[in-house]
């Protein structure tokens, strides 16, 4: 099979191509932007440069590589981005789906097409409607969970009126190796590997740490997306999520554990969000019914790696 992976160079892009080109023989056509796409390492691998925004550029690359799969992780996806600019978020993640749905009905393709939602879009919830399953009501409460919602919707419509195989995720945080410093897990790494290496005062700056996410490895979420790829029911919508809710609190012990020199903590209140859900965690309860996907990499072994691999950055940032 042939898939076209939007965003393939991003975090997740990434591990979903390594993963791919080790487990499967299918081919893969990855798109970059606004970065240039990287020399193709592999033979079945190929890159182009777009901006999904560009409904012409869309429309020529379907027709070209005519794939079998889409997988469209290109998305403006940093929170405190979208507060900055609503609508430079909104556009990028719904007019980029629809142009990719679009030229899916009129060069009359099927692809099997993963639409990436967010856990973001249900919003809080009361403690006796968690953990969260699918059917439960959307209340985005940021920009960014706003175009998810939209996004997915979208995908179904699309299912709806014009019978592409559509399957929806709802992937809830998800963290790992090769993650942006803008984003808790490694923001907060990099200020510890920064500090071990001298380079910063020992203190930790961090914005709230009471809210409770459910964070899973990248490496099993690109996984429940290949399985999902196989074995999911086209105009379902599916949670990835360990189940587990985690304060950003124990995610700043446990990185305090792992450091090699006393670090103290201090609150920075131009962190905060504007909102902030206090509890969100997940049921994968219908993912696992569908394709057998149960997490494998424990949080503890995450964290880990993200803090090696920014003492492997800081020590090389000479």
């Amino acid at each position: 099979m042939h898939v076209l992976i939007t965003g393939a160079s991003g975090f997740v892009g990434t591990h979903l191509r390594r993963y791919l080109l080790a487990h499967t023989d299918w081919q893969i056509t990855g798109t970059a932007f606004p970065d240039q796409p990287p020399a193709a390492t592999n033979p079945r691998e190929g890159w182009v440069a777009l901006d999904a925004r560009d409904a012409a550029a869309v429309h020529a690359l379907l027709n070209d590589v005519r794939p079998g799969a889409i997988v469209h992780l290109a998305a403006q996806s940093h929170v405190p981005t979208a507060y900055e600019d609503p609508w430079g978020t909104l556009e990028n993640n719904i007019r980029g789906q629809l142009n990719l749905l679009e030229s899916c009905v009129k060069l009359e393709l099927q692809p099997r097409f993963l639409v990436i939602g967010s856990g973001e879009e249900y919003g809080r919830a009361a403690a006796d409607e968690l953990p969260l399953r699918e059917e439960h009501p959307l209340r985005p409460e940021n920009p960014y969970s706003v175009s998810k919602v939209a996004q997915d919707v979208l995908g179904y419509q699309y299912f709806i009126s014009y019978g592409i195989p559509v399957l929806r995720v709802r992937p809830f945080n998800h963290v790992g190796p090769g993650q942006s410093a803008r984003f808790v897990l490694p923001a907060f790494a990099q200020q510890v590997a920064r500090i071990e290496a001298g380079r910063q005062e020992p203190v930790l700056r961090v914005g709230n740490l009471t809210p409770a996410r459910d964070f899973s490895d990248v490496r099993d979420v690109v996984r429940a997306y290949h399985l999902l790829l196989l074995k999911g029911s086209p105009g379902e919508v599916y949670n990835i999520c360990s189940g587990i809710p985690r304060t950003i609190q124990s995610l700043v012990d446990r990185l305090l554990e792992l450091a090699r020199v006393p670090i103290s903590v201090e609150i920075d209140p131009e962190r905060y969000r504007p909102a902030d859900v206090p509890v969100i965690y997940g049921s994968a309860e219908k993912l696992q019914d569908a394709t057998g996907w149960t997490p494998q990499i424990p949080f503890e072994q995450t964290v880990w790696e993200s803090l090696e691999e920014w003492r492997k950055r800081i020590k090389n940032d000479k």
